[in-house]
């Protein structure tokens, strides 16, 4: 006689995954216009018996959320629908190479989504609602701008434990990175770009500023304590002038064990303490979002089920903590512990060379379907 998981296991149909995924990245869905693919999955689960709850965010936006179980939900599997805008959209939709599938939110993250929906499926066709789990589905909007999905749920619900199945290479990531969002801006003096000694270029003045925060030892990569990137760089634009304007995007990652709020004021003194060497410097700072990491550690029931449930499919376990900016940190403020924990890997999110193996989505559909029946009450 097989057992649950067993049955839930041989449910899980590759066949169907697949063309799940090929639709869900044919489906262009920037942040902001999500609506087709929520209409093209609502029909998908509706199709399968379930009733499936829009919450709404705005406006032709909303969240699916999706339960089974004889209880409350203890437990819920968590995706994003949303990707970054096409580099060229012409070339957004899905490429087949051997196992190697490409295209627009491929890894970030419509390859969780479609494991996560194809977990559900297997454990709603091999298990009679008598023997289904109490666990939640919710398919979210708005990740890649400000969280709006995540937040709407959340005003309302804040289950135990969530999966978010952002790509991780299938790691299971029980720590999350804070992050911090910088902007600066230095002003100048406009002249004729043949005389510049006239003027006060903006740009020179931001290019100082700058160096002097990668000089300071608070952001030597070596350490790894600090992960940040220039995001975005402009000036004015008036022709042959010298610039007046200059405007930085700084992306900071910070250790789970950081204070975001003790790196903005690390940052303002360094900023201070460089003004009397740069000339003229007009310096504003800004720290428009800053959201705290966190660490689950692992003395709690599912980070002692997961080697298990990687052992019996066959699977290396693996742990880190992830080191982007999620909706895994909105969770976390809201009192919910979030594993971050998906098929496809960070490097090649938000490029044009987004790609992922679709044996790894496979696999994140089996480890979603057995945490699925990880959740009873001993989760909490």
């Amino acid at each position: 006689m097989t057992t649950r998981r067993e049955r839930v296991q041989q449910a899980i149909n590759p066949e169907r995954l697949r063309k799940t995924f090929l639709d869900l990245l044919s489906i262009y869905s920037p942040s902001g216009k999500e609506e087709d693919v929520q209409l093209y999955l609502e029909e998908l689960l509706s199709g399968a018996g379930f009733a499936v709850e829009r919450q709404d965010v705005e406006a032709g936006r909303y969240n699916l959320h999706v339960t089974m179980g004889q209880v409350e939900p203890q437990f819920y599997l968590v995706g994003h629908v949303d990707t970054v805008p096409a580099w060229d959209l012409g070339s957004f939709g899905p490429e087949q190479e051997g196992g190697i599938i490409r295209g627009l939110g491929s890894a970030d993250m419509k390859g969780g989504c479609a494991a996560m929906v194809e977990a559900w499926l297997a454990l709603a066709e091999a298990l009679p609602p008598s023997e289904r789990p109490p666990v939640g589905l919710l398919l979210v909007v708005g990740e890649e701008e400000n969280g709006d999905g995540s937040l709407v749920f959340l005003e309302n619900c804040q289950p135990p434990w969530v999966v978010i199945g952002e790509p991780t290479g299938l790691a299971a990531c029980f720590a999350h990175y804070g992050y911090l969002e910088t902007r600066l801006v230095t002003t100048g003096r406009r002249s004729h770009s043949s005389l510049p000694e006239l003027g006060h270029n903006a740009v020179e003045s931001m290019l100082r500023v700058l160096l002097r925060l990668w000089e300071d030892p608070l952001f030597t990569r070596e350490k790894a304590e600090i992960v940040y990137s220039i995001r975005e760089m402009s000036s004015s634009r008036a022709g042959f002038v010298v610039p007046d304007r200059c405007e930085t995007w700084i992306d900071l990652h910070l250790q789970p064990d950081k204070d975001p709020v003790l790196l903005q004021e690390a940052i303002r003194l360094i900023a201070t303490n460089a003004s009397p060497s740069i000339p003229d410097l007009d310096l504003h700072l800004d720290f428009d979002f800053a959201s705290s990491g966190y660490s689950l550690g692992m003395d709690n029931h599912l980070a002692h089920r997961l080697p298990a449930i990687y052992k019996s499919l066959g699977m290396p376990f693996r742990t880190e903590a992830f080191r982007s900016h999620s909706d895994g940190n909105l969770f976390f403020a809201a009192g919910t512990k979030p594993i971050i924990l998906g098929p496809g890997t960070l490097e090649v999110a938000h490029t044009p060379e987004e790609r992922i193996s679709f044996s790894e989505v496979s696999s994140a559909a089996s480890i979603y379907a057995a945490l699925c029946l990880e959740a009873d009450d001993s989760v909490v």
